[in-house]
């Protein structure tokens, strides 16, 4: 049966209920808790990039064309098209002499409220850049024109990048390659279905890299995840749970679309991924809020500081309290 993770009550009346899985692996790949289905299979969405930046940093295109932590931190992004992030993402095409016309993510407009006024208010339009998958496909593209491999093609799943990416992810989670199934992501990307066990397991690597075996691999995670809490600003915005745990450097995390998020834990030596099975995200702060109470979480001032930016209570467009919002799961331990 699914559980119920989040109750929201309007009037004392409780209006929805959002059901999940949530799963928590250690060190050694195995599953310590969970509520629901630990091995309940769904699709990484943009929780895989900083798997999918693995590849590419690790091939050299940090010293190959002179990036720095903010460029490598937006690779693992989905941004928000904020002055900053477009500003970021300029100087990795002027760095790697990659044209925005070889992107193969849509045409959009930011996400960011703000950015996106400005963009409308200056009588601009949907760029290819503002789209927020834009710096891991400039990550890919750079590591594509560094190897002599074919840009035209290069978010095809028998692409020769796609194919070392799905071969590191497999690494990092544990799975054959061959067991991966694969899907279409809204970017135009490969995106990958696998248990929740699996990218928990992928995500205690990524806050743990001494359990990396292959040197290559443990390297490029150590220099993705410095870059990512040095600048968690670059991987998600205003806003948004990414940006606010990384900055605790204890924390590797990622959401993606519908739902899914997944975060590691580097002291603890845990790895965390959980479902939201209506595919909704305004859920996730309360959750990981509510997990890390749950495990008794040393940082209490990372706990306050996301009930203070995620708050319990709803507001109605006026900024009227008119209800509220419950944590109601319980994690089982193994």
């Amino acid at each position: 049966m699914e559980p119920v993770l989040v109750k929201e009550y309007r009037a004392g009346i409780m209006e929805c209920s959002h059901h999940g899985h949530i799963c928590i692996v250690n060190g050694r790949g195995e599953t310590e808790a969970f509520a629901g289905d630990p091995d309940f299979v769904t699709f990484t969405r943009s929780a895989a990039k900083p798997l999918q930046a693995i590849a590419p940093i690790r091939g050299g295109i940090a010293s190959h064309y002179g990036l720095n932590e903010k460029e490598i931190a937006i690779m693992t992004a989905s941004h928000m098209a904020q002055h900053d992030h477009v500003e970021v993402l300029e100087s990795i095409m002027k760095k790697t002499g990659l044209t925005e016309s070889e992107l193969v993510c849509a045409p959009s407009l930011p996400l960011n409220e703000e950015s996106k006024e400005v963009v409308l208010r200056g009588h601009g339009g949907k760029r290819r850049l503002y789209h927020n998958c834009s710096g891991k496909h400039l990550g890919v593209l750079a590591y594509c024109k560094m190897k002599g491999y074919p840009l035209e093609g290069y978010a095809d799943p028998g692409h020769p990048v796609q194919k070392e990416i799905i071969e590191t992810v497999s690494a990092m989670c544990g799975i054959a390659p061959e067991r991966i199934s694969l899907g279409t992501d809204g970017c135009g990307f490969p995106v990958f279905a696998l248990p929740l066990s699996a990218m928990a397991s992928a995500y205690v690597k990524l806050a743990c890299p001494d359990l990396i075996q292959d040197e290559g691999i443990r390297e490029a995670v150590t220099t993705i995840t410095r870059a990512m809490n040095l600048h968690p600003e670059m991987v998600g915005g205003s806003g948004r749970v990414d940006s606010l745990v990384l900055q605790d450097a204890n924390f590797v995390a990622k959401g993606g679309f519908k739902g899914v998020y997944c975060f590691g834990l580097k002291k603890e030596r845990l790895g965390i991924a959980f479902k939201v099975l209506d595919g909704s995200e305004e859920e996730w702060g309360w959750i990981v809020e509510s997990i890390l109470e749950q495990i008794g979480y040393g940082n209490e001032a990372l706990i306050r500081r996301l009930k203070e930016s995620f708050t319990h209570d709803i507001f109605n467009d006026e900024g009227k309290k008119v209800g509220h919002a419950e944590t109601v799961f319980r994690l089982q331990s193994v």
